[in-house]
């Protein structure tokens, strides 16, 4: 290909990612610039690499087979200097536990969940449904049909990871240890009647 002919691509995909706003599938900004996926990532992924050598006030990032254009979490304070401050949200350590599990185990349902905490977690799925950090993937086919909950794209975001893969490896004996130290607590099935909306102070700040 041409230098004039990958300009003209990646002028397509920039005016796309920058329009859509949102994160969009590989497979649609191949289309758009008629070329197969493998030609596509490695077109968008030398556009990374130069806004960030450049030192541009926006990237691309990439989550789990799609892009996303966003300004970069540096320049945040210029931004809101003519732009209304971000919501914020707050997640309590029990929802962040909650998380954890919910990212390392998905899918999973609401009683797994509850007897690796040892507390039910009501509160702490609501929320976490609401701040669009996880979501349902289905049904588990068992009586009564519970909901399976997995994490969302908006997760990957938030934590800065281009897909699960990206998450930090935790040992097997670590594993191991958080198993028994629930059973010890709660016994194998039991779980806990307590709430756990109030259990501990909130104290992770994500932007909404």
């Amino acid at each position: 290909m041409s230098e004039s002919s990958i300009a003209r691509m990646e002028a397509v995909i920039e005016a796309i990612l920058f329009t859509m706003g949102d994160s969009v599938e590989v497979g649609k900004l191949a289309a758009a610039i008629e070329q197969d996926v493998p030609t596509t990532d490695t077109i968008i992924h030398n556009m990374m690499d130069r806004y960030n050598a450049e030192g541009c006030g926006i990237k691309i990032i990439e989550l789990e087979g799609s892009y996303q254009m966003c300004t970069k979490a540096e320049f945040y304070e210029d931004i809101i200097k003519v732009a209304a401050q971000p919501k914020k949200a707050v997640l309590s350590e029990s929802a962040l536990e909650t998380l954890s599990i919910i990212a390392y185990k998905q899918p999973v349902t609401k009683l797994d969940i509850e007897k690796i905490r040892g507390v039910k977690s009501d509160h702490s799925v609501n929320r976490l449904v609401e701040y669009n950090l996880i979501q349902e993937l289905g049904r588990l086919d068992a009586p009564g049909r519970p909901i399976l909950f997995g994490t969302t794209e908006e997760f990957l975001r938030v934590f800065g990871l281009s897909s699960l893969e990206d998450l930090p490896m935790v040992s097997p004996d670590k594993m191991a240890d958080f198993r028994l130290e629930a059973e010890m607590e709660s016994g194998p099935t039991a779980v806990s009647e307590a709430d756990d909306s109030d259990d501990l102070p909130e104290n992770f700040t994500i932007g909404i």
